[in-house]
């Protein structure tokens, strides 16, 4: 598992590609925001006499940025920690394609998935997803800190940026931290409860994430835990038929998605039930495979991550019917929140045995560096 620099707020689209499958096109047209941006200043002066409603609701003061220390690179861009009117804020940085020249396939798709995030991030307002502030497209205004070590700037002409709050960490890297001496049993259900409302939000809005994962999970300096990285999440269609494409990440991905076959929002639920997992045990799922081999067993075996002995029955249940095979046996997110709820924790009943604090794991032998 590839161990990322980053470890605060946003690590968006910066991602390793050969974990990543995403869908070749973005289809925006069930999106129900103006999100054709000018690329040049003329062209802004222009838009904004045809449009009489404001097209940039979410535009940010580039005046009010100041970008500091980088935190993750990735083959697009960077992340970075700054500061937007006096708030700590993670700014994500992509490289927006010099203007007035023909655009390759790839920073075509680049923008729509940027547009894409923006318009989907823009209007939620929920404690379990990570704050958006604002974005900026196109502009040549941004006073980005040089990071390479020779000091030669290798920065874009024009980029975009998206500006969010600033969270300590990953739920990923707190997972890793955790893994020898494990969590206890009340935490891993505040962790799955946080998880589960913010996707039973998603949903209700109309949002499927499409790749939910530890690591688009953040932390805040009181483990709270808030959804991120909506690069790949869409307006959920009417029609089944119109999603298809296997788009997140491999290990989480449903069977459905994987085969190719039209989906809807289940697929974030089969994908809560392996991050459910990794929060109980602090481990990887299917350390052991490729990625190659996960998707051949996942869809053909139907190989699910190994549940420990002590995993109480209530947890392993919810577990095994959140990655059921089959997408309408899979509950919805909001029946989910009511089921983890519902479960004891007064008892113990996690990894940590009550008269042990830490460093006893019922999988036998210990796993993982």
């Amino acid at each position: 598992m590839e161990d990322k620099k980053s470890d605060a707020g946003g690590s968006g689209s910066i991602r390793n590609e050969d974990m990543i499958v995403r869908a070749d096109t973005v289809d925006l047209n069930n999106l129900d925001l103006e999100l054709e941006m000018p690329l040049t200043a003329a062209s802004s002066s222009r838009e904004r006499q045809v449009h009489s409603t404001p097209m940039e609701e979410w535009e940010i003061d580039l005046s009010k940025l100041g970008i500091k220390d980088v935190i993750a690179h990735g083959t697009y861009g960077s992340v970075y920690k700054g500061v937007y009117d006096g708030q700590d804020v993670a700014v994500k940085i992509l490289d927006w394609g010099a203007d007035g020249v023909s655009t390759t396939a790839e920073t075509t798709a680049l923008r729509a998935s940027f547009k894409q995030e923006v318009a989907v991030w823009h209007r939620l307002d929920h404690p379990n997803v990570t704050k958006f502030i604002g974005a900026s497209m196109g502009t040549a205004n941004l006073d980005i800190p040089s990071t390479n070590s020779d000091g030669h700037r290798s920065l874009p002409a024009r980029a975009c940026c998206v500006v969010v709050e600033y969270l300590q960490g990953t739920l990923k890297n707190f997972l890793i931290r955790n893994r020898r001496k494990k969590l206890p049993y009340k935490t891993v259900i505040q962790l799955a409860l946080d998880l589960a409302r913010g996707l039973s939000y998603l949903h209700s809005q109309q949002i499927v994430h499409r790749d939910v994962k530890t690591e688009n999970m953040l932390l805040n300096t009181k483990r709270t835990l808030k959804i991120a990285d909506f690069g790949v999440a869409r307006v959920e269609a009417q029609n089944p038929s119109e999603m298809t494409g296997a788009t997140g990440t491999l290990g989480y991905m449903a069977p459905e998605v994987l085969r190719g076959d039209p989906y809807n929002r289940k697929c974030d639920v089969y994908s809560f039930g392996v991050c459910l997992w990794e929060i109980y045990c602090c481990d990887m799922p299917y350390p052991h495979l490729s990625f190659v081999e996960i998707s051949s067993a996942v869809v053909q075996q139907h190989l699910r991550p190994e549940i420990p002995s002590c995993c109480p029955s209530a947890l392993t249940s919810i577990m095994q019917k959140c990655w059921d095979g089959s997408p309408e046996n899979r509950p919805d997110m909001d029946e989910v929140v009511r089921l983890l709820e519902a479960l004891d924790t007064s008892r113990g009943g996690g990894m940590i045995p009550d008269d042990q604090k830490s460093g006893w794991c019922c999988f036998g032998a210990a796993r993982g560096p």
